[in-house]
């Protein structure tokens, strides 16, 4: 039944999200100005406190009552859930472990825009969207929606070595009942070769079959020059109930992801960054569903729970994952007929190990008694391993771990 109620809510989301299409289509006969102007305000809620991060960012304090979710007809008499009734049991035995290999990577993690204020309680930090974000995106519909990029390392056509111009490099596991993830990420800012394409680092949380009703909730760091303007690394959110169609996007541009948290904001630029045999920084992310509530929470590190997607959101995730999948992705646009050069983790093969390949570690899943376990069969996968590659292990201190990443384009990978 949980299942059949996530999918008449998942209908009823992707209907309104059809319904704001065909407003925006009503909205044609005014000028392309007119529609920016009438999307901006949709995006940007008043602020009760703005602040100039020194990348450029605005952040907006807004009141944690008119953050974009609100916006949406089903969370209109939404009662808004300050804390999860349950964290997953196991949580904090991470700090039990001996740091002494990598102290390094242990650095406090912030977001860039900390430098210039903080946001008030009962405010949720908010990235403005400016005019020249959505004239990049390639129409308003698009800005802030990933096309179908999520790879099923379980049923992949070896004739296809770039589908869709997405490769990856990650670990998985599949086969059982997830209820959540988490994963400590090595944050780099690799290069991008052209505009339109990206790097990630992310976990995802994946229910449904890899076709039209893919459910998704992914986070982790990206640099996407189209999305956000820049080149700087940045702390993201997605998700999906529809295989990226018609719901879902990334942050909070669209309504979906409920923030309760003052201190991080979505797509905000990270800070400090890793350095090529220098000092290594990471961060921590956790997804998992709250059995009580059924609601999928996300917290940063040991101090932030960000907030929740309900779980109304979904079909198959509202019940439970049959896959987590944790790594890497690039966009491959083959600029000039040749392999992009853009750069997946440091930009450096697995090989290289700590202080120079990017890494995650200590990857966990959520069991259906709500323990956070080390998985179990782990496989890794990706598509030319030439250009990007992945190496898993395990070991007392990072716990089950792999390697990733890659310069893209080289002598090996034309």
């Amino acid at each position: 039944m949980a299942a059949a109620r996530g999918g008449l809510a998942a209908w009823v989301l992707a209907a309104a999200a059809v319904c704001a299409l065909w407003a925006d289509a009503a909205e044609g006969a005014k000028s392309p100005a007119a529609r920016v102007h009438r999307h901006l305000k949709r995006l940007n809620k008043p602020a009760v406190k703005s602040i100039e991060s020194p990348d450029g960012d605005i952040i907006d304090c807004v009141h944690i009552s008119h953050q974009p979710a609100f916006d949406h007809p089903l969370l209109k008499n939404h009662t808004l859930q300050m804390r999860p009734a349950y964290h997953p049991e196991g949580l904090y035995d991470d700090d039990k472990r001996s740091v002494a290999s990598d102290n390094a990577s242990e650095k406090p993690m912030l977001q860039l825009w900390h430098q210039k204020g903080r946001c008030p309680e009962g405010t949720v930090p908010i990235r403005r969207t400016k005019k020249d974000d959505l004239l990049r995106a390639s129409s308003l519909r698009r800005y802030g929606r990933k096309w179908h990029t999520t790879v099923n390392p379980m049923s992949i056509d070896p004739n296809i070595l770039n589908e869709g111009g997405h490769q990856h490099a990650i670990a998985y596991v599949e086969g059982d009942k997830y209820y959540g993830a988490k994963a400590t990420i090595n944050v780099w800012e690799p290069k991008i070769q052209q505009p339109n394409e990206f790097s990630l680092s992310q976990l995802w949380i994946l229910g449904g079959s890899f076709g039209e009703d893919l459910n998704s909730i992914e986070a982790g760091w990206q640099v996407s020059p189209d999305l956000y303007g820049d080149n700087n690394t940045r702390l993201f959110t997605y998700w999906t109930s529809d295989a990226y169609q018609a719901t879902g996007c990334y942050n909070i541009l669209c309504s979906g992801f409920i923030q309760i948290n003052s201190e991080i904001a979505m797509g905000a630029s990270i800070f400090p960054i890793s350095n090529f045999a220098g000092s290594q920084y990471d961060i921590s992310i956790l997804i998992w569903k709250d059995p009580k509530e059924g609601n999928w929470w996300m917290q940063f590190g040991k101090e932030y729970v960000l907030g929740y997607w309900p779980s109304f959101l979904f079909s198959y995730l509202a019940d439970s994952a049959s896959m987590i999948e944790w790594g890497g992705e690039v966009v491959n646009s083959e600029p000039d007929g040749t392999h992009t050069s853009t750069q997946m983790g440091s930009g450096h093969f697995p090989e290289e190990g700590f202080g120079k390949a990017s890494y995650f570690k200590n990857i966990q899943v959520v069991d259906s008694s709500n323990q956070l376990k080390a998985p179990k069969g782990v496989g890794t996968y990706t598509e030319q391993s030439n250009c990007y590659d992945v190496q898993n292990g395990n070991n007392g201190d990072w716990g089950t771990y792999f390697y990733y990443g890659g310069p893209g384009k080289n002598s090996n990978c034309p």
